[in-house]
């Protein structure tokens, strides 16, 4: 039976380093392919837009706001059960759901059912994320927190490099359908090797130097769970969450509305083929995403001992350096020049979420910490997934008549990048000189 310092027996796996770090790579899996699920339509809507005759603003709803507005707001809810009734059990089930749901879509006959079944989609990746940031939460102590929670959220990332290499060469090869199935099937599997292998964390393992007394003397003294709308209102009381929210939110909303035409666009400007475009993209985003969210993890740690402020400096200084990047990128005449460009802008794109996440659960209690991330992920998701590929679609709609196909989508692109990602470093900054005061109180 392992031991703590204070050599207290314990009963828990997570005193072995090398179980929490298991544990971290299987929720970390799941994240994956929570985003190979969403972002698989990506790749795959030009050849849907044929097949279907579909509008850029159908496919802007279709891959955002349908999704989103249930993914959303059932996230709120499915937190606050899994903080009750097991997060473990919830994770399991939802990627068991979502992943049936992915499949399905190739059989979808029509933009309806489809778009029913990318509902399914979002009700089960509703239930992904807020558990699995409150058990990562609990068995890293706050030192490592910014880290750990930035390696579960390479995840996004790893998840748009297989959707994107392996959905093109499928969708190439086979057809958009196929792909659907091969890249939803695997992740049942996934659900019983969560259900059969992760324990229930105790709250605030890690901040009681793992001893399950201490964690469990804690708790108790803490009484009843807090209520769900209590949390709510305990996090919207600080001024600097919400800040930290609309900048999360604004930066979403670029990301997933310049991120989901990204591949249209390349097809459309550059005339290059779909197989091509997938590990092109696979290859920048995927990989170079991944290294800039694990870099701010690591780097606002070892910041954050100059002051906590650090968390939220460090995206809003990456950040602006995307402002010209994006320029370069969409303006560029050749696909070499645009690639090029786009490798930086994806890498210091992804350098805010991990720290978000770590500082907003600072700012609450061991039993808050599902319920903060949904309420976060909440205002992500509606305004970013749900918004900014419909705006993007919308824009590019609108001025196709006068600039042509891939022109209107290039302005839309530009125009929502700019004006998106300046107003978000605002709240950024703003979040920064509010945080003492909140973490104080």
């Amino acid at each position: 039976m392992p031991e703590n310092s204070n050599n207290k027996r314990i009963t828990t796996p997570y005193a072995r380093p090398a179980y929490r770090w298991y544990v971290l790579a299987l929720l970390t899996l799941v994240y994956t392919f929570n985003f190979i699920d969403r972002q698989i339509l990506v790749i795959l809507q030009e050849q849907i837009r044929v097949e279907l005759d579909l509008m850029d603003w159908q496919l802007g709803l279709l891959s955002g706001f349908a999704f989103a507005v249930f993914y959303s707001v059932l996230g709120l809810p499915i937190a606050h059960i899994s903080e009750r009734f097991g997060r473990k059990r919830v994770v399991a089930i939802a990627i068991a759901f979502w992943s049936v749901m992915t499949a399905l879509s190739g059989a979808a006959r029509s933009y309806a059912h489809l778009l029913v079944l990318r509902i399914g989609v979002g009700v089960g990746e509703a239930g992904g994320s807020p558990p699995s940031h409150s058990m990562i939460s609990d068995i890293f102590p706050r030192r490592r927190r910014a880290f750990a929670l930035s390696i579960f959220s390479m995840g996004v990332y790893f998840g748009y490099l297989l959707a994107y290499s392996l959905g093109g060469w499928v969708a190439e090869d086979l057809g958009w359908r196929t792909a659907f199935v091969v890249v939803g099937l695997p992740g049942v599997v996934i659900a019983v090797i969560v259900a059969a292998t992760i324990k229930e964390p105790p709250r605030g393992l890690a901040d009681h130097g793992y001893s399950l007394e201490a964690a469990t003397a804690a708790l108790e003294g803490q009484g009843a769970a807090p209520g769900f709308y209590e949390t709510i209102r305990f996090l919207w009381a600080k001024r600097s969450f919400r800040h930290i929210a609309f900048a999360a939110s604004l930066h979403s909303l670029v990301g997933f509305g310049v991120g989901n035409f990204v591949p249209s666009f390349i097809i459309r400007a550059h005339d290059m083929p779909i197989g091509e475009v997938g590990w092109r993209l696979a290859l920048i985003f995927g990989i170079g995403g991944a290294f800039g969210v694990a870099f701010s993890g690591w780097l606002t740690d070892r910041l954050s001992s100059r002051g906590q402020q650090w968390y939220l400096w460090v995206p809003a200084i990456a950040l602006t350096l995307t402002l010209p990047l994006a320029l370069i990128t969409f303006y560029a005449e050749d696909p070499a020049t645009m690639f090029i460009a786009y490798a930086p802008y994806s890498i210091l794109g992804a350098m805010w979420l991990g720290p978000s996440l770590a500082i907003t659960h600072s700012l609450v209690g061991l039993r808050q910490r599902a319920v903060a991330s949904a309420t976060l992920f909440f205002l992500i998701n509606l305004i970013g997934l749900g918004l900014g590929p419909l705006a993007v679609g919308l824009l590019s709609d609108l001025m196709r008549p006068a600039f042509g196909d891939a022109g209107g989508l290039r302005n839309a692109i530009i125009g929502v990048a700019l004006v998106g990602k300046a107003w978000c470093i605002f709240h950024f900054l703003l979040a920064a000189r509010l945080l003492k005061n909140d973490l104080d109180t």
